[in-house]
């Protein structure tokens, strides 16, 4: 994540945090290379020992996969009140997990219906996440017409 622009109240999560924020939450978006093009899919996830699996079937994210090519995982949520949020990227190689290669303690169950017998393991090569405060709209939200500078 580039840090050049943090707010006053926008702080870099460690290792640790950004494990803890990606246990919390189940759905992340996926961003591969296809073609030569960028896509994004939802997927809901699981963290397993340092690693982030997915399911997944034939198609752009299984092909993009076979690639090698690396991908991006990112995850984000809100505290209980709605006040603070988090953001945790995972950029990494995704393959397929391998016939007698140890099984994740859980496995996540595809939301979608259709065949995602594909199980992909998601080994990180940067882990990193933000954490800060939700500015109220006033602060953030553009006038929803240009100032012309003349009066009707």
């Amino acid at each position: 994540m580039n840090t050049s622009e943090l707010g006053p109240e926008t702080t870099d999560l460690t290792v640790h945090e950004c494990w803890k924020h990606l246990r919390s939450a189940s759905v992340g978006r996926l961003a591969v290379i296809s073609d030569a093009r960028p896509e994004i899919f939802p997927v809901n996830y699981l963290p397993d020992e340092g690693t982030v699996i997915f399911r997944t079937g034939p198609g752009t994210k299984l092909n993009a996969v076979l690639s090698g090519e690396p991908v991006v995982l990112e995850a984000d949520g809100l505290n209980t009140y709605g006040t603070i949020a988090w953001s945790v990227v995972v950029k990494g190689i995704a393959a397929p997990v391998q016939a007698g290669e140890d099984a994740p303690a859980e496995i996540p169950s595809p939301w979608e219906e259709g065949a995602k017998d594909v199980l992909v393991r998601i080994t990180p090569s940067e882990l990193s996440g933000r954490r800060f405060v939700i500015g109220p709209p006033t602060k953030w939200w553009p006038p929803l017409e240009p100032a012309t500078g003349q009066q009707e």
